[in-house]
C-alpha cells in the first residue's frame, strides 16, 4: 500500500542529510539553545535583525540541524519580553523597516548564566562520550 503525500513529505523532510535514510545525527530539535546563541551573537555584533541573526545562527548552532525561523522570532521575542534584548526599527537603510535587537546589560548576564550551564553540560557530555568510547561492547 502506497504511502500518503503528506507521509512520503514528512519522511524527506526528516531525513539526515547525511543518510539517506531518517536518524537521530542531527540530535533532534534542541531549540532551547538557540537562546545562547542568539546572545552571544548579539553581543559580537551589538545590532543585528532576524534576517542576519538567522544566518548567523548556522555558523553557531550545536547541531546541524535547520533552525527554523518560527523558532528564532519566537525566542526573539521571549529574549525581549524578559528584559534581555531590546529591538527598535531600523527605516534608514533602503528597502522596508526591519526590526533591529540589541542585548541588554541583563541579556549580558543571561549570557554569562548560559555560559556556566553550558560548561556543566560540555562536561556532562564528555564524560558520557568518554564511557561509550570505552566500552567495547560497542564497538
Amino acid at each position: 500500500m502506497p504511502l500518503p503525500k503528506t507521509a512520503k513529505k514528512r519522511r524527506l523532510k526528516d531525513r539526515c542529510p547525511r543518510h539517506d535514510y531518517p536518524c537521530t545525527c542531527a540530535m533532534g530539535h534542541l531549540y532551547r539553545f538557540v537562546e545562547p546563541v542568539l546572545l552571544l551573537i548579539l553581543r559580537e555584533k551589538g545590532r543585528s535583525y532576524g534576517y542576519d541573526l538567522l544566518g548567523s545562527l548556522g555558523e553557531h548552532a550545536f547541531t546541524d540541524g535547520e533552525i527554523e525561523k518560527a523558532v528564532l522570532y519566537r525566542t526573539l521575542r521571549r529574549l525581549e519580553k524578559n528584559g534581555y534584548i531590546t529591538s527598535d526599527w531600523d527605516t534608514e537603510e533602503p528597502g522596508p523597516a526591519r526590526r533591529v535587537y540589541t542585548l541588554t546589560k541583563g541579556g549580558q548576564a543571561h549570557l554569562r548564566e548560559w555560559g556556566q550551564v553550558l560548561t556543566k553540560v560540555a562536561a556532562s557530555m564528555t564524560r558520557f562520550v568518554r564511557r561509550v568510547a570505552a566500552d567495547k561492547s560497542l564497538n
